[in-house]
């Protein structure tokens, strides 16, 4: 079983930053990717950033230019870098992790951001 354990949400101003953090533990054998989606009220979660074993990372175009993924492999960690804010981007933001030979999917609890204009 996989524990992931997110933090760093708040409420900023448009054109602001957050920092946030997503502490994974507990078996990660076979890990294949790490990331973050979010959900906005009323719409369906959609995958934000990823960032494979490997390295390499994806985005999606909405945020682009704007998010950097980041890990920490050493300490299972993995962090989402959000700058220029904008109210579109108000969600809950879950943590996302895909294990083992059947890519079994586990979610964090997920943290609210909130973005004024």
């Amino acid at each position: 079983q996989v524990q992931l354990v997110e933090s760093g949400g708040g409420l900023v101003q448009a054109g602001g930053s957050l920092r946030l953090s997503c502490a994974a533990s507990g078996t990660l054998f076979r890990l294949k990717a790490m990331g973050w989606y979010r959900q906005a009220p009323g719409k369906q979660r959609e995958l934000v950033a990823s960032i494979v074993s490997g390295g390499d990372t994806n985005y999606a175009d909405s945020v682009k230019g704007r998010f950097t993924i980041s890990r920490d492999s050493a300490k299972n960690m993995v962090y989402l870098q959000m700058n220029s804010l904008k109210p579109e981007d108000t969600a809950v933001y879950y943590c996302n992790v895909i294990v083992g030979v059947a890519y079994s999917y586990y979610w964090g609890q997920g943290t609210q951001v909130t973005v004024s204009s």
